[in-house]
């Protein structure tokens, strides 16, 4: 009779869940928007339309990722941006660039002026071309594709939290156990 118990409560716990998220950012790019889509567990979705709208819903553009999950978008008006992707089996990406990012991508000024930390850090030496800070900037983000991916799968391994949480859950059962043990130990 334990042992049916056992197999019955056994049969009843729920499996783990094998799901992943989707992550999909959006980053300046000089003049172009560029953004990368992928999930959590670090399979870039390759060669998936990607839907622009604006802040009201009206759709912009429609756009491919490359075969390693990232697209490139230029921007027509200094509007916001929604950019969202279906890779299938409920997993939706979003992102979102303000109008005012948008701005200065296009060099316009923004409407509402934000406050830049530190404006003599960012800017170029005044000897380099245009077309130099434009490979140097092309290159920079080359470098930085890898980091990003790596940030966002390591914010999905298992943390401390998760880890007792599991253990509280495992604890639990056996204290379950133990109890309905008792309890058929008092009434022999």
């Amino acid at each position: 009779m334990i042992r049916a118990f056992v197999c019955i409560t056994l049969l009843c716990l729920p499996m783990p869940a094998l799901a992943h998220k989707v992550i999909m950012s959006v980053f300046p790019s000089g003049t172009a928007i560029e953004g990368e889509l992928g999930l959590s567990n670090g399979t870039m979705a390759a060669n998936t339309a990607v839907f622009v709208r604006d802040e009201n819903g009206t759709a912009l553009d429609e756009i491919q990722t490359d075969a390693d999950g990232f697209f490139i978008y230029t921007p027509k008006a200094a509007i916001t941006h929604r950019f969202s992707a279906n890779l299938g089996a409920g997993h939706i990406g979003q992102a979102q660039m303000s109008d005012q990012d948008v701005a200065r991508i296009m060099g316009v000024t923004p409407t509402i002026p934000t406050p830049v930390a530190n404006q003599s850090a960012s800017a170029a030496p005044t000897g380099m071309s245009n077309d130099l800070r434009q490979e140097m900037a092309a290159m920079i983000r080359d470098e930085l594709r890898p980091l990003r991916r790596e940030i966002a799968a390591s914010r999905e391994h298992a943390n401390l939290q998760s880890i007792l949480g599991g253990i509280g859950y495992i604890m639990g059962l056996f204290g379950f156990g133990f109890y309905i043990a008792a309890r058929r130990k008092l009434g022999e």
